[in-house]
């Protein structure tokens, strides 16, 4: 019975594709139909005569018209194809359940019926109404609100501007590219169809991408994208605006794993030169988080020159004394400070068969142990390298300025836009296991002091085949420190270390309280005499 019932769902299945692929050579057919003579619109030059090289360009505009709307077909057939795919993937560990079990599992007596394409527009629809699309929703207030971002054929005007801080910007993108270039290929082909045109049958006009104005878009989570886009119309005051909507369709397995992280060990890598509070403080961090909480740790310092390095060589000594810890490595390096080239030196002196995980850090950062267990989740062997935003603290003495006693470190530990900022132009803080460092080819050794070697080894990885997790952190976050740019650094590094000082000290509110004191005291004084009077 099973066996009978499966060939004859089998063979619906096969005739629904193949009604599927002749709809589509349908529609397809239908498309690439010329248009008669009499309905084909007349070109006019400046002359007012109808030329040779008019009716070339009819004819190309005409080609580009029908190469866009094949465009969109053979991307809607593959997505077809793609979901038919699925949905087949589906059925058959379904019924390979139903064998193995002997049984019908529940929520397949359906299958029994005659498949419909209702069902799929039925749940499309569901979507658009529930977007907020023909009719706007009760929001409770202005920060519900989701904004549209503006768009022409060459430029996204953006609120949300991410790590390149373009208001208007090209995409950067491919995929978004492609996104926005086929909503208006789209829009073209609807303009321009039959329906259209039995629609609007004085119109003599056929509408191309330079008739393109503008579009708006947003995107609703659970619901799908919004695209209300304009182009001009048969006069000057007149236009076609049409309003398209990208359901989402429901939410879809794709793997559930089990993941040990057990005997994953973090090689924390330092690299360091002088500093010596700021390394204490950093090893106060190190042994409440890394020895009392999660103890599968090992600390590499690498420090350049000579200086200091008893107190360094002190201070590890003292946490071995007080903690038993002692998975500890202290390298030192003859050679003027380079970020780079210290965090190389730390990598390859592993020297333990165990492909360790890396954690790149600076001696300014405080993390939690929940960083750990992201670091060691976000990060895989050969497939994926992880590089999270830390949250970076503005100067407290400016943020704290009111208070009596600066807060603790810990205290000052919190994400508020009034005491730090995403610090989404760094890439020095990452995880990633060392075979996948060893096998990019490591840092530029060539650079030296501050700046950019972080952003080149951040460049391998997006030009390689592994998947780079780019993310805030909340149990990141990277201390204020007195910052000084050397004259000898070049033009591009000492621009960018300036532009990092100034983006350090405080909010651009806060900065401008600074920058307005006077005239705000001024102001509480005249306040405060009037009120004497």
């Amino acid at each position: 019975m099973l066996r009978r019932w499966l060939l004859a769902l089998m063979a619906r299945v096969g005739l629904i594709t193949l009604g599927l692929c002749c709809f589509l050579l349908l529609l397809y057919l239908l498309a690439c139909k010329p248009s008669s003579h009499s309905k084909r619109p007349s070109l006019l030059w400046s002359g007012g005569a109808t030329s040779k090289e008019g009716y070339m360009a009819l004819l190309q505009e005409r080609e580009d018209s029908h190469r866009h709307y094949v465009s969109s077909l053979m991307k809607q057939i593959g997505e077809l194809k793609e979901a038919l795919e699925e949905r087949t993937q589906q059925l058959q560990e379904s019924l390979e359940k139903a064998k193995s079990k002997g049984i019908l599992p529940q929520g397949l007596e359906s299958l029994h019926k005659t498949p419909t394409k209702s069902d799929l527009k039925e749940f499309f629809r569901s979507q658009l109404n529930q977007a907020e699309v023909s009719s706007g929703v009760e929001l409770p207030n202005e920060y519900a609100l989701i904004p549209f971002e503006t768009f022409t054929l060459q430029t996204v005007y953006q609120l949300e501007t991410g790590l390149t801080k373009h208001p208007a910007e090209r995409p950067v993108r491919r995929d978004r590219r492609d996104e926005l270039t086929g909503t208006v290929e789209m829009a073209l082909h609807l303009l321009n169809g039959p329906q259209q045109q039995a629609d609007n049958s004085g119109r003599k006009r056929t509408y191309s991408p330079s008739d393109f104005v503008q579009g708006l878009t947003r995107t609703e989570r659970t619901r799908g994208t919004v695209y209300e886009l304009t182009f001009k119309g048969d006069g000057p005051q007149d236009f076609s605006q049409l309003v398209l909507f990208r359901p989402f369709g429901p939410l879809m397995k794709v793997k559930s794993d089990s993941v040990n992280t057990r005997s994953i060990i973090i090689n924390i890598i330092v690299p360091l030169s002088g500093r010596l509070d700021a390394f204490r403080q950093f090893v106060n961090n190190f042994r409440e988080v890394c020895i009392q909480q999660d103890g599968r740790v090992h600390l590499t310092v690498v420090y350049f020159g000579r200086d200091q390095i008893d107190q360094v060589k002190a201070v590890l000594d003292q946490t071995t004394r007080e903690t038993r810890f002692r998975s500890f490595t202290l390298i030192q390096v003859n050679e003027e400070f380079s970020r780079g080239r210290g965090l190389d030196v730390g990598a390859r002196a592993w020297r333990q068969r165990q492909n360790v995980l890396l954690f790149f850090c600076d001696v300014d950062i405080q993390f939690t142990a929940d960083f750990l267990t992201s670091c060691r989740m976000n990060a895989e062997a050969g497939k994926k390298v992880y590089y999270p935003v830390l949250f970076s603290l503005y100067n407290p003495s400016v943020i704290y300025s009111n208070h009596t006693l600066l807060p603790s470190i810990k205290q000052q530990l919190v994400i508020r836009k009034e005491n730090g900022f995403w610090r989404d132009f760094g890439f020095g803080m990452t995880c990633q296991f060392r075979s996948d460092f060893i096998n990019i080819g490591g840092f530029d050794r060539s650079i030296r002091g501050w700046g950019l070697e972080d952003v080149h080894l951040y460049r391998k990885y997006l030009h390689s085949k592994l998947m780079v997790i780019r993310a805030p952190s909340r149990g990141l976050f990277h201390l204020w420190h007195e910052k000084s740019c050397a004259d000898e650094l070049p033009p591009d590094k000492y621009k960018m270390c300036m532009q990092t000082k100034a983006m350090s000290e405080a909010s651009h509110g806060q900065l401008g309280e600074l920058f307005l004191k006077q005239e705000i005291e001024l102001h509480l004084n005249s306040q405060k005499q009037i009120q004497e009077i």
